[in-house]
């Protein structure tokens, strides 16, 4: 069995974004009395039955978001791609890394990791144990539909299109993890075949530039047959009841703190 934490679900302005007439947030098509509008940044933990734990990206929001789910140790991470909203919570690995007393191995694509080293190049310096007065991150470097152990989990990660970038789409077991994508190469496509859960990013109910839409997820649906499927990666138009009210069965909105049981 695999539990897998949602810690956020929105977009890189997250829901509110700043702005509104008050100032207080602009919510779009969120209705603010939801509480499952409000969306931080992007980002999963996956544990498997030993109870070590893999975190997927590492956004602005993430120390708020593992108090929230109460989770105070990881045992490696995944960055998807290097974009800001993905990878700028890299400062607050620090703490996981003197809660678990080790470095984390830190795993992304040659493009991916060489920006992350290039924004936060003390975090990859040599490590500086018991107190880790900076992050300590070993980067390991991983191809396209290659598979590898990380946290005593099997991984296996696969390209995506981005629009203007590839990113990493992550299989562990029956769940699969694709956030950040517009369009899924014919290749990776046997990746998503057989899911019991997957999570994936639906930014908008209308066509974007580098974002999934609602249509072409329905779409992969058809085609894929998961048991269950649920939206990630939302913008200010996606309403969490309204969504509830016209997605299909099988299909659903997660939100912050979500937590899904994967048997495998």
């Amino acid at each position: 069995m695999l539990k897998v934490t949602l810690l956020g679900t929105g977009g890189s302005g997250g829901v509110p974004q700043l702005g509104g007439a008050d100032g207080q947030g602009d919510w779009g098509d969120c209705d603010p009395a939801e509480p499952r509008n409000r969306r931080t940044r992007t980002s999963c933990v996956i544990e498997g039955a030993d109870g070590r734990r893999l975190l997927i990206d590492a956004g602005p929001d993430l120390r708020q978001q593992l108090l929230a789910a109460r989770i105070s140790k990881v045992h490696a991470l995944v960055l998807t791609h290097a974009h800001a909203d993905h990878i700028m919570g890299i400062d607050d690995i620090r703490q996981i890394n003197r809660n678990i007393g080790d470095t984390l191995d830190c795993y992304g694509t040659k493009t991916t990791l060489l920006k992350a080293e290039d924004r936060f190049d003390y975090a990859f310096r040599p490590a500086t144990p018991p107190m880790f007065f900076r992050p300590a991150l070993e980067p390991r470097r991983v191809e396209y539909d290659q598979s590898f152990e990380a946290a005593g989990l099997e991984v296996t990660v696969f390209r995506q299109d981005h629009g203007v970038m590839d990113t990493l789409g992550v299989r562990v077991g029956d769940f699969a993890y694709s956030t950040d994508v517009v369009m899924i190469p014919e290749e990776s496509m046997p990746q998503l075949q057989g899911l019991d859960t997957w999570v994936v990013g639906c930014f908008q109910l209308r066509p974007h530039k580098v974002h999934a839409n609602l249509d072409q997820v329905l779409e992969w649906v058809a085609r894929l047959r998961p048991r269950r499927t649920v939206l990630t990666h939302m913008g200010p138009p996606m309403d969490y009841q309204r969504l509830r009210a016209m997605l299909p069965p099988g299909i659903e909105a997660g939100y912050d703190g979500m937590v899904l049981d994967v048997p495998g």
